[in-house]
């Protein structure tokens, strides 16, 4: 995980060093800070991938209209 957290970091370097040089309107300064936003989405998903599912949830995300799995509102 410390390895994504490094690569956030020099992302951010990168998009500030593209911003200084072609201002911060610039096509160039929104795509380095679009990558610094994509690499920071991996990392969450990443995160939330750690928690692990129970054998009945993996059962009924396989299975969602199993008589077991099903949800009712009242």
């Amino acid at each position: 995980m410390s390895d994504i957290h490094q690569k956030i970091q020099e992302e951010r370097d990168s998009a500030r060093t593209a911003c200084e040089a072609s201002g911060s309107s610039s096509a160039e300064c929104a795509a380095a800070w679009d990558a610094v936003e994509e690499l920071q989405a991996e990392a969450s998903h990443q995160r939330e991938q750690g928690v692990e599912k129970t054998s009945f949830q993996k059962y009924c995300d396989e299975n969602p209209d199993a008589d077991e799995c099903r949800v009712y509102d009242n």
